[in-house]
């Protein structure tokens, strides 16, 4: 049984064309189709404002994880701080978000593109009322250089919506 093994090698060896090599597949980029992009206007350095152009705070979004996730940084006016990570999720082909915050909120939220608008929904407990749920409605709209965030609630399921936050994201100056 010893003396079979290096025949078996010899043929299959011999088999082989001399020289010929087999081209390395190059693995494709985990995260490269177009859907991962979808939000890349969101990226950079940002001064945010609330509606009336009063400073909101700030915030710092980047590309990580190979570009597979955007990772939010917020530093709100008024000492808040929170983080978010968004990814599209080729399984269910949406994008998907959940964020904390400094004040123990979470809230996670799915959705897509309408119409130009990276629109991202889900229910979280009422902060006044845990027993209840309350509708989550989060969009983003580039506005030439700028983003315009719009954060509403419903707390009657999306029969009617309420502004909780509606702030312009501007280049940050160099700081």
């Amino acid at each position: 049984m010893g003396s079979l093994g290096p025949i078996v090698l010899v043929s299959v060896v011999a088999g082989a064309p001399v020289g010929a090599q087999t081209p390395a597949a190059k693995p494709s980029a985990p995260c490269a189709s177009p859907e991962y992009r979808q939000f890349d206007f969101w990226l950079g350095d940002w001064e945010v404002q609330d509606a009336s152009g009063n400073p909101a705070g700030t915030n710092h979004i980047t590309s990580i994880q190979g570009g597979c996730v955007l990772l939010e940084n917020w530093t709100g006016a008024r000492s808040s701080t929170g983080n978010s990570l968004n990814m599209f999720y080729a399984a269910d082909g949406k994008w998907h978000q959940t964020w904390v915050d400094n004040q123990g909120g979470r809230l996670d939220l799915v959705g897509g593109l309408r119409d130009g608008r990276m629109v991202l929904e889900g229910s979280a407990p009422s902060q006044r009322d845990p027993g209840k749920r309350v509708k989550h409605r989060i969009s983003w709209e580039r506005k030439g250089a700028n983003v315009r965030q719009l954060w509403e609630a419903s707390r009657d399921d999306g029969k009617s919506w309420k502004v909780l936050f509606d702030g312009l994201y501007v280049p940050a100056t160099a700081r």
